[in-house]
């Protein structure tokens, strides 16, 4: 205390040494005119003297604060070898694993794969990072520490892309213990494959795999499981997908070999989804029923409107073949036949057959009309040749004419007569009076069906749609 008063009144004694030099300086300038140079210099030695302090009123350091201790320091990074696992030569490190998934960004048919992203961690403990602390608080750091310590060398086994996010900074975080305790976590986005089966594509339901492994320590040296079984995967409620129901998340472990490197723990991360059918009905299935439905319109159409009834099965045809088209172009090319190939193949052949129906009837309309056409030019030249005959009367009895009635035919007209016969088997309605012509009609009841255009038509508008109804009838049992 005596000291630090002796060097108190030192320095007041000096101060005031100054003081009464600065006022001799100042006055003798203002004897010599040099007043205002010398009331600069004053100042500006005064605020030297400010700046810098005097030994009165410099301020005493707090010596009640300690100086702070460096992580590196209070773990001891630079005390070991990092670059081996905890207990090295040892038993294997249990290293459990959790998932938080934030969300599925998408899922690819073409691609055959699937992009998640999630929320990692790792939990193990490592004596190495121990550490002495009162109140047995953990310690909290970022990802410049993973470059220092040791860290779980987890990989997304069948990964195409994958990376962490470093917005604004690496999303990593690592939290370590008193006793060694470490979980480690970082948020990352990856796409991985997985394989899809699409035989009933669109009425189909897909299971997808997450894998997670070691990629440099066999099970002897890493042991990978569940940190809380099937509790060690959570899920965000407001996930959704726009062509799939998540059904189904669960998680699995077994092991895996590879001849060359050993046995590795192996973790999956399951997922079953199940397509919504609603979108492909509005998109794909009502309309290629509908195509079929308006290829049935041409059988009410007449049979002689050549025009609407070929542009109606050209439409229809075009149409159904560019929703087929559509709907491969983004679908892998797969080499197996899909369940919506086989509703759209069907539904063209619909189409198609409606149009081969019309072709059939126009066929045979012309035939029929180029033969009755005949018949009657027959006919008008056997009655300019004979202008004069009668009509031969058949008895109904024998189906012979009557010898009485023959007296004054000509032989022309018998000879038409028989030309006509000849014909008769092109026109449908024959009166016959006798027994014998029920057997003939019999015979000709299927020829009539061919000959008669509006039949084939009548019976179309039956067939066609009930062989469609029993197809759809059998396509939605199966598939559903």
């Amino acid at each position: 205390m005596g000291r630090w008063c002796d060097a108190t009144e030192s320095a007041v004694f000096d101060a005031m040494c100054d003081l009464r030099l600065a006022l001799l300086l100042v006055f003798g300038a203002c004897l010599f005119g040099d007043c205002g140079a010398m009331s600069r210099s004053i100042r500006t030695t005064s605020v030297q003297d400010h700046k810098h302090g005097t030994p009165l009123f410099k301020k005493m350091l707090d010596e009640t604060k300690t100086h702070q201790i460096k992580s590196d320091h209070l773990l001891r990074v630079n005390d070991h070898d990092f670059t081996m696992r905890p207990a090295f030569a040892g038993p294997a490190v249990p290293v459990g694993v959790d998932v938080q998934v934030e969300s599925l960004d998408s899922i690819s048919e073409v691609d055959m794969d699937f992009t998640m992203t999630l929320y990692l961690r790792h939990y193990w403990k490592d004596e190495r990072l121990s550490f002495p602390s009162k109140t047995n608080k953990s310690m909290t750091f970022d990802g410049r520490l993973v470059k220092k310590i040791w860290v779980p060398d987890v990989f997304f086994v069948h990964s195409k892309r994958s990376f962490i996010h470093d917005t604004t900074t690496e999303n990593i975080m690592i939290r370590v213990y008193p006793d060694g305790k470490v979980l480690y976590s970082l948020r990352v986005t990856v796409t991985s494959a997985c394989n899809m089966d699409f035989s009933r594509f669109p009425l189909d339901t897909q299971t997808c795999t997450l894998e997670l492994e070691s990629y440099a320590y066999t099970d002897e040296d890493l042991m990978l499981y569940w940190k809380s079984g099937d509790e060690s995967l959570s899920i965000d409620d407001k996930i959704s997908l726009s062509q799939f129901l998540i059904q189904k998340f669960h998680t699995t472990s077994r092991l895996a070999f590879y001849s060359s490197t050993g046995w590795y723990n192996r973790l999956y991360i399951n997922f079953t989804l199940r397509r919504h059918i609603f979108f492909f009905l509005l998109q794909t299935y009502f309309p290629a029923t509908l195509m079929v439905m308006l290829s049935w319109v041409s059988f009410w159409i007449d049979r002689r409107a050549v025009p609407a009834r070929v542009s109606l099965g050209i439409t229809t045809v075009l149409t159904m073949s560019t929703i087929i088209t559509g709907v491969n172009a983004s679908m892998p090319r797969v080499s197996y036949i899909k369940a919506v190939d086989i509703y759209l193949w069907v539904s063209f052949v619909f189409v198609f057959l409606s149009v081969l129906e019309y072709a059939a009837v126009n066929y045979l309309t012309t035939v029929i009309d180029g033969k009755d056409r005949k018949l009657r030019e027959k006919r008008v030249s056997c009655t300019s040749d004979a202008p004069h005959t009668k009509s031969i009367r058949l008895d109904g009895a024998n189906g012979k004419p009557n010898s009485n009635g023959l007296a004054g035919f000509t032989q022309t007209a018998v000879s038409c007569e028989d030309e006509t016969e000849k014909q008769g088997r092109m026109v449908v309605h024959l009166s016959l009076e006798s027994e014998g012509a029920g057997a003939k009609k019999k015979s000709l009841r299927g020829l009539s069906i061919i000959q008669n255009t509006h039949v084939i038509d009548a019976y179309s508008r039956m067939i066609f749609p009930g062989a469609f109804i029993f197809f759809n009838l059998i396509y939605w049992s199966v598939y559903c």
